[in-house]
């Protein structure tokens, strides 16, 4: 079961500049609408670092962001959980986002000591070798406090859910999820994720999946500029649970 509503599909043209970000080999990759753009004009960017790649963009654009943003001192963050439990069969897709000490860690060694340390749980290696993106977008959080409002942790699999109205049934790489996924780009988005691939052809480090999910968080962007998003946990009455710097800790989608 959703632990949310579904949300609807955006209105465009849209209304601000809109980003969807997902982290790649070769560093970032986007997917991105300007203001008063309509699906025609949704274009691809790819830029080795996050700050490079927003500043080439425009400054008010709204941004959706697969990178865990608000980290805990301690224990589970709640939005990973019902992500989990919103994605079922994808569950696996949602790593547990590791506690802020880690961020000071230089080895895998020095990294399951800081978190054994801080609340007694291991660290996966996949949640190590995503160490180096999430450092880069908490240290320019924190050189520019003005993006904290416009930047969004936002998971891919969870806007493919929203577009489906269920988790998927296949993974990303497999043929059968690859091929779901490119028909409810295209259906919502008709012609753009051509256009983006076009865009990012021959670029190094970009994966097809990489692509997919890109479009697919500009989807939940637009959808969050709406207002029509889905926000999990559910939020409370006095607003997102919060970490030690203050940013948020919750998943869009």
């Amino acid at each position: 079961m959703h632990d949310a509503p579904l949300s609807l599909h955006p209105t465009l043209p849209a209304t601000v500049p809109l980003v969807g970000v997902d982290g790649c080999r070769g560093g970032w990759v986007a997917a991105h609408l300007p203001a008063g753009g309509d699906v025609g004009d949704v274009r691809g960017r790819v830029a080795p670092d996050v700050a490079t790649l927003l500043a080439a963009l425009p400054a008010d654009a709204e941004v959706a962001i697969d990178v865990p943003i608000g980290l805990p001192d301690a224990g589970p963050r709640a939005c990973d959980a019902a992500a989990r439990r919103a994605l079922g069969a994808r569950r696996a897709s949602v790593f547990a986002a590791p506690v802020r000490s880690v961020l000071a860690a230089e080895t895998y060694p020095d990294a399951l000591a800081r978190h054994r340390a801080a609340d007694g749980r291991g660290l996966a290696k996949q949640a190590y070798f995503l160490l180096p993106k999430i450092r880069e977008v908490d240290a320019l959080l924190a050189a520019t406090p003005a993006l904290e409002g416009r930047v969004k942790e936002t998971h891919p699999e969870l806007a493919f859910a929203t577009l489906a109205g269920a988790p998927l049934a296949h993974g990303k790489r497999t043929p059968e999820g690859r091929s779901t996924r490119d028909a409810l780009l295209e259906a919502h988005l008709p012609g753009a994720l051509a256009r983006v691939r076009d865009d990012l052809a021959g670029a190094s480090g970009v994966a097809p999946d990489d692509v997919l999910d890109a479009v697919a968080l500009l989807l939940a962007v637009a959808r969050r500029a709406a207002g029509r998003d889905r926000v999990l946990p559910a939020r409370a009455a006095d607003g997102a649970p919060r970490d030690a710097v203050g940013r948020a800790m919750e998943i869009h989608g």
